[in-house]
């Protein structure tokens, strides 16, 4: 059995901000009914200097995707950043790497969910 679940959350934007919040400020509470701690690794963003009101313990904003991805303490990977080409792109990644993956992409799952 896993010790931890490990999180990669990519966008950090409204809703991504919001999950990182969650995240960070609930963790007591998610270890409790998961049994084991989740904890949010890294978060990637193309802008990582702008406040977003939530603390972000140091060296987990990155710009780099791959980071994210290759990361092999990371089991879930979060998709948030919206449309379709990048956002498939890195849903496809995630799952050839052995990650599961976790959307708020309607569209695209509409679009693309049997690949």
């Amino acid at each position: 059995m896993k010790t931890r679940i490990g999180v990669g959350l990519i966008g950090f934007g409204t809703v991504g901000t919001g999950v990182a919040k969650v995240l960070f400020e609930n963790a007591a509470l998610i270890r409790r009914r998961v049994g084991v701690p989740v904890e949010l690794l890294r978060i990637a963003d193309l802008d990582i200097t702008r406040d977003r009101g939530v603390a972000v313990p140091p060296g987990v904003l990155t710009t780099d995707v791959k980071q994210v991805l290759a990361d092999p303490a990371i089991d879930i990977v979060i998709e948030l950043v919206g449309g379709y080409d990048f956002a498939k792109r890195v849903m496809l990644d995630a799952i050839a790497a052995g990650k599961h993956v976790v959307t708020a992409n309607k569209a695209l799952l509409a679009l693309h969910g049997e690949e």
